[in-house]
Order: C-alpha cells, then sequence, then structure tokens
C-alpha cells in the first residue's frame, strides 16, 4: 500500500527496460525466450526485473498472442489416487511457463467425454491432454485439426496430435511372470473394464505370460472389475462362488487389489500364505496395505509430466521428444513362493 492506502501501480515493461537500458522489445523478447542478445543485456534485463518486482501480465501475453495460456485436461475420474499424480505432473509442467490446467471428468463413457471435448474447445483452451480416455481414434484425429492433442494409452499418430503409451501389455505379462516364477500356475486375474485400453493389454500380457510356461489358459479365473474397490471385491467374490482352485492372484489395479484383499480377508484366506496377490500402479497407500503389496509401479507423475512438457511443445509448433517411462515390478510381502494345496 501506499501513503493514502491504494495498492502501489504494478511495474511497466517500459520502467524494466529503462531500467535496464534497452528497448521494450528486448525485454518482451527475452521474457517469452526468443532473444539473440549479449549475456552482459540479458543480466541487466534479469537485474531490472529483480530489482523492481516486475511480474509478467501472462494472461495480457498469450491473448497478444492469440492465446488463453489454459490446457484442458480430460481425465477418466479426477477422484481417482492414480490420476491425482499425473495430474499434478501436468499442473507443474505446463505452471512453469504461466499456463493454468482445466480438469474435466469424462467418467469412463465416450459420449461424457465427447461433451467435455466440445466444453474445453469452447473455453478455448490451447490445446487438451486426454488421459487415455474413451474417445475413439478417428474423433481425436479430428478434434486436432482445431488444436493439438497428447493422449496417453494409445499408439496414435498425426497431424498436430501425439501419443504416449506406457508398455501396459508387458507389465501384465512381467505381473503374471512372477507369480510363475514362483510356482503358481493357478494364476486368477481380475480385469478392469472390458472397453478400457489398458485394462485390455494388461489382459492380454496375463494370457501370453501363461502361455509362454505353458500354462492353459483357464476363463473361469478371469473376473473383470471397474478399477475401483468395491469392483475388486465382488470380482474376487465372484471367483470364490466358482469354486476353481488358485493359489495367487493378478489384479488390474491397485484400488481393485485392496477390494479383493478385503474379499479374502473376510472368507479366511490369508495373503500370502494362501493366496498370493499381486496390483498395478504402486499407489502411495500400497505401501501401508496389510501385507504391503507387490504391485507394478507406474510412473504416473512423470506421466504427467511428459503429456504436459508435449503440449506445450506442440502450441509452440514443435515437435515433442518422449522420453521412455518404463513400468516395474515392486516386489512386496503380499507374494510369496507356492506352499501346500492350490485354494478353492
Amino acid at each position: 500500500m501506499d501513503g493514502d492506502g491504494r495498492s502501489p501501480s504494478p511495474v511497466t515493461l517500459e520502467e524494466v527496460a529503462r531500467r535496464a537500458g534497452v528497448s521494450p522489445s528486448t525485454v518482451s523478447r527475452i521474457l517469452n525466450g526468443t532473444a539473440r542478445v549479449r549475456e552482459s543485456k540479458r543480466k541487466a534485463v534479469e537485474r531490472a526485473i529483480a530489482e523492481l518486482d516486475y511480474r509478467p501480465n501472462v494472461i495480457a501475453r498469450g491473448l497478444a498472442r492469440g492465446r488463453t495460456m489454459s490446457v484442458g485436461v480430460i481425465t477418466q475420474d479426477i477422484a481417482s489416487p492414480f490420476y491425482n499424480e499425473t495430474l499434478k505432473g501436468i499442473e507443474d509442467s505446463v505452471a512453469k511457463v504461466g499456463y493454468a490446467p482445466l480438469f474435466v471428468s469424462g467418467h469412463g463413457t465416450a459420449a461424457k467425454e465427447a461433451e467435455r471435448m466440445a466444453l474445453l474447445m469452447a473455453r478455448r483452451v490451447d490445446g487438451v491432454i486426454v488421459l487415455t480416455g474413451m474417445i475413439d481414434d478417428p474423433s481425436l484425429l479430428s478434434h486436432a485439426q482445431r488444436l493439438p492433442i497428447v493422449v496417453t494409452g494409445r499408439t496414435l499418430q498425426g497431424p498436430n496430435l501425439v501419443s504416449i503409451h506406457l508398455d501396459n501389455e508387458q507389465a501384465g505379462y512381467d505381473a503374471t511372470r512372477h507369480l510363475l516364477e514362483l510356482g503358481h500356475n493357478r494364476i486368477a486375474h481380475i480385469a478392469g473394464p472390458v472397453l478400457n485400453v489398458d485394462a485390455q493389454e494388461r489382459l492380454a500380457g496375463y494370457r501370453r505370460a501363461l502361455t509362454d510356461a505353458g500354462v492353459p489358459v483357464d476363463e473361469r479365473l478371469i473376473a473383470f472389475g471397474d478399477f475401483h474397490e468395491t469392483g475388486g471385491l465382488l470380482a474376487l467374490n465372484q471367483l470364490l462362488e466358482t469354486r476353481i482352485n488358485f493359489t495367487a492372484l493378478f489384479v488390474a489395479n491397485d484400488q481393485m487389489a485392496y477390494g479383493a484383499r478385503l474379499a479374502l480377508y473376510r472368507k479366511g484366506i490369508r495373503v500370502p500364505e494362501d493366496v498370493s496377490l499381486i496390483g498395478f500402479d504402486d499407489l502411495p497407500s500400497s505401501l501401508y496395505t496389510t501385507p504391503p503389496l507387490t504391485t507394478v509401479r507406474q510412473p504416473a507423475y512423470d506421466l504427467g509430466k511428459v503429456a504436459g512438457e508435449a503440449i506445450l511443445r506442440l502450441i509452440d509448433g514443435q515437435s515433442p521428444s518422449l522420453p521412455e517411462l518404463p513400468l516395474q515390478i515392486i516386489v512386496r510381502e503380499s507374494t510369496q513362493r507356492r506352499r501346500g494345496q492350490s485354494f478353492g
């Protein structure tokens, strides 16, 4: 506040230029990273910015360049513990350059995601990140004709669009292989939603691992859930009702593994003494389950960070560089070498 109680006027670009002894256009170009100037001149501008506590109006700068400085993000469920980490990675990456993310949930349906896409376009976001999603590939390619799009969980490529694909099929294979190497050959699987791409790939990995090991795939050992705790509980009860023998269980995500673990506990079935249990995601709480959950670690935060950086590069008309994001087995106490008879 000044002497009469009013807030001081914000420092202008012109004042920074005068303090640094350069033109306002030079200050502007240094701020947006396009200037090629002597190091001494750059340091003078940076010093003037610090001394005057200059805070550039990123919204005004964006509008001057025809941008809203916002990025739309369509996720399946904002409340999901897995997507929380991914959204944080997106937010951290885009905020560094003054962008604000606008998060919306598609709730796992193509129709709802199409509504959300239309909403984001009406808001004139500069680009959209689709986290896996149910929107079909032709629709995504069509939307990319109007604005940059980054989509995860696909191998889709096209003008103004890039996809970031994690190898869920190989990770599903590795998870099942871990159980096979512990001596289990009666391995049940709780898959995710039938139409979900990640769930389909993890199920395919499960099938391939059994086949490669010479273990017949017993369709009665496969149940489907919805990626939520209740879905895992109900799917496990369904498996138990069949009275089919199994000594190990691969669950397509940690949340369903928590529900399955509860169902096993209620039936007096011990983990891992009676049934070895492995999940998928490595949510923070998986370290604190009883027993701590063996799982497949997904780089959720890094996925969001890479997606955020990719959409910014597309917005600037550049080709993103996409690093490999490996998935790995995290072995804890919920799996052990097979002992005794099959449960069932």
